[in-house]
């Protein structure tokens, strides 16, 4: 079968625009098990970008288990594909949009985390919940960005879940959700109001998971998300396109290096 490229162009690194076509022929069946990939000659003809670009997106469908080379032959198609990863388009990674896209993400999964904790919690786990609410209010005291602390917190709550699989999904999106987490704490930061209702949100999770109130602890993260979004929503113009934008490029380097 003779596919047929669309030519990339500037935006998210060519590389990845070029890996992304690739595999969405492969996961769309236009390319089956076995079939062999156009050559790199034909790649770099279609794609118009260098050797060098097509190289690096081979690369990156080999790391993401979709294609193998064969010495001689050529590239071909894995004959047993991996489960479909886990994968987001980089080209949509750098924007207000997209913060709060993952924002929304976060809101589902935080508020059932939360849930669960305070069902689960011990009095360990209160504890260090606790002193991670302390270290976030230190921090914004001390003048840092709170950025880590507000991490630790999370994860805090999210280690008294007990649930290994919200855990190992909430480690694989911290590469995206950390670039998040600075954008939000950074316009935050810029307002009085905005860092208070933060503190207040925090401690009204804390609460509930304490009390062992599962609905409030989901109602309290779920707010706290929303609110995160309306505050971003608000956040003024030209925090976006000077800070905002410099601070969502940890977004992007983790779309590069997903395996």
């Amino acid at each position: 079968m003779s596919q047929h490229f669309t030519p990339v162009s500037s935006g998210a690194r060519l590389s990845d625009q070029v890996a992304e076509q690739l595999a969405a022929e492969i996961k769309q069946g236009r390319l089956q098990p076995g079939d062999k990939l156009p050559t790199e000659a034909r790649l770099v003809e279609q794609f118009r970008v260098s050797r060098t670009v097509v190289r690096e997106a081979v690369s990156r469908l080999k790391s993401l288990g979709l294609v193998d080379s064969r010495q001689g032959s050529g590239v071909f198609v894995n004959q047993h594909l991996p489960f479909a990863p886990l994968n987001f388009e980089a080209q949509l990674a750098a924007s207000q949009e997209a913060v709060i896209q993952m924002v929304e993400v976060r809101r589902a999964l935080e508020a059932e985390v939360a849930a669960l904790a305070a069902q689960r919690r011990s009095n360990a786990d209160v504890r260090a919940i606790r002193q991670a609410v302390k270290a976030l209010d230190d921090a914004v005291q001390a003048g840092r960005n709170g950025v880590a602390e507000d991490v630790k917190f999370h994860r805090a709550i999210a280690n008294a879940a007990r649930n290994p699989f919200l855990l190992q999904t909430l480690e694989y999106l911290g590469q995206f959700l950390h670039g998040v987490t600075e954008v939000t704490r950074a316009n935050e930061a810029r307002r009085v109001d905005f860092a208070n209702d933060v503190q207040t949100e925090h401690l009204a999770i804390v609460k509930a998971v304490e009390a062992g109130d599962a609905d409030q602890a989901r109602q309290a993260a779920a707010a706290h998300m929303g609110n995160a979004i309306v505050r971003i929503r608000r956040a003024d113009p030209a925090f976006w396109q000077q800070e905002g934008e410099r601070l969502a490029q940890p977004l992007i380097k983790g779309l590069r290096s997903t395996p």
